[in-house]
């Protein structure tokens, strides 16, 4: 389909939308807010059409006062400047047009639950793990999005087995889908005596919040035990058996939440997060579906591919996915750097598709 027909169909179903919602027949609450949000969706859009079509009709008329004999030479050299002016703007113009039309990611607008996992290299994996948390809790203030470690498991010299995060904020997940995959780091531990360089990594995960619409889970599909929350070294750390451990039967994921007293808290917390592993899990079958079609370098979610290298004798954090190589390693690892490799891969992405659609 041209361009300019489906720029037709989007103008359409936004005079459609706005004349349903203003009529005087009544809408039940579910097709209310649906049909608001998506002619909400749809007026950035066509803000942009108008303006695409004004310069297109500007670009007209500029052409035919070209064309016109009876067109002053004066006048003539205006328009020719106008012009070349015109088409750079219009060209810009319809790649903002079809950016705008490129289908939405429903789950972009959510929240997200952060897994950080050590990786192989032992003790250093660890530690490596603790840093790139800290990395996410720093960027996530820098964004004033809200971070709350919902479940951290440390190891016996400071670093991380494990740690879960909650972010909340607004368009947190399509900031940081593609942060999804192996951290790769080459550096020499504060326990190498003879400066060899190590090399450990990490896995980061980064799931959309599910809510109880997006994923359907039955009673009898969960089974929930509770035990005495537990701190390092096995010592007890409550004497009330508050920390809760969820098993989805039909699918085996398990997931255990210690860090509140209060057992109503851990077992809220743990279904969060297994709601949001089963949607994830829902996701992964349909972008395996879609990547039968296409193959995406950023966006393929692949949790084992090795995704990004932090070389610290070098200074430099490369993404593997788009070749993109910053040598500021110590401003990506504080957050203030990581736009620039996110913006990125952002970009990339939208180019993949631009270039599905054209």
């Amino acid at each position: 389909m041209e361009l300019s027909h489906k720029l037709d169909r989007v103008v359409a179903r936004h005079d459609e939308l706005r004349a349903l919602l203003s009529s005087d027949k009544p809408l039940d609450t579910q097709s209310f807010a649906r049909m608001s949000k998506e002619y909400a969706d749809l007026e950035a859009v066509v803000a942009r059409i108008n303006e695409l079509r004004a310069g297109e009709a500007e670009r007209d008329g500029l052409t035919q006062m070209l064309a016109d004999p009876a067109t002053d030479p004066e006048m003539k050299a205006l328009a020719e400047d106008e012009l070349e002016a015109l088409a750079d703007s219009l060209e810009k113009l319809e790649q903002a047009v079809k950016l705008a039309l490129l289908p939405k990611d429903e789950a972009d607008e959510k929240n997200a639950i952060l897994e950080v996992r050590a990786g192989t290299g032992g003790d250093e994996a660890g530690l490596f793990a603790a840093e790139l948390f800290e990395m996410y809790r720093r960027y996530a203030a820098l964004h004033g999005w809200r971070f709350e470690a919902m479940e951290v498991s440390e190891n016996d010299v400071g670093g991380m087995k494990e740690g879960i995060a909650m972010i909340t904020g607004a368009n947190v997940f399509a900031r940081l889908k593609f942060e999804s995959g192996v951290h790769r780091v080459q550096r020499v531990p504060a326990t190498e005596n003879q400066g060899r360089i190590h090399t450990s990594a990490a896995t980061v995960a980064v799931l959309p919040e599910a809510e109880e619409v997006d994923v359907h889970v039955e009673d009898k599909d969960l089974r929930i035990d509770v035990f005495r929350a537990s701190g390092p070294g096995g010592q007890s750390v409550n004497t009330t058996d508050s920390a809760v451990r969820i098993t989805h039967l039909p699918t085996g994921l398990v997931v255990s939440q210690q860090d509140e007293k209060s057992q109503h808290r851990n077992k809220q917390k743990a279904m969060k997060i297994l709601l949001s592993r089963l949607y994830d899990l829902e996701r992964g079958k349909l972008d395996a579906e879609r990547s039968a079609a296409r193959k995406s370098q950023v966006g393929s979610g692949d949790r084992s591919e090795r995704i990004r290298t932090y070389n610290f004798p070098q200074g430099r954090v490369t993404d593997h996915r788009i070749g993109l190589t910053l040598h500021k390693i110590e401003k990506v690892m504080i957050g203030e750097a990581l736009d620039e490799v996110i913006d990125a891969l952002i970009a990339e992405d939208q180019a993949e598709r631009l270039a599905e659609i054209s």
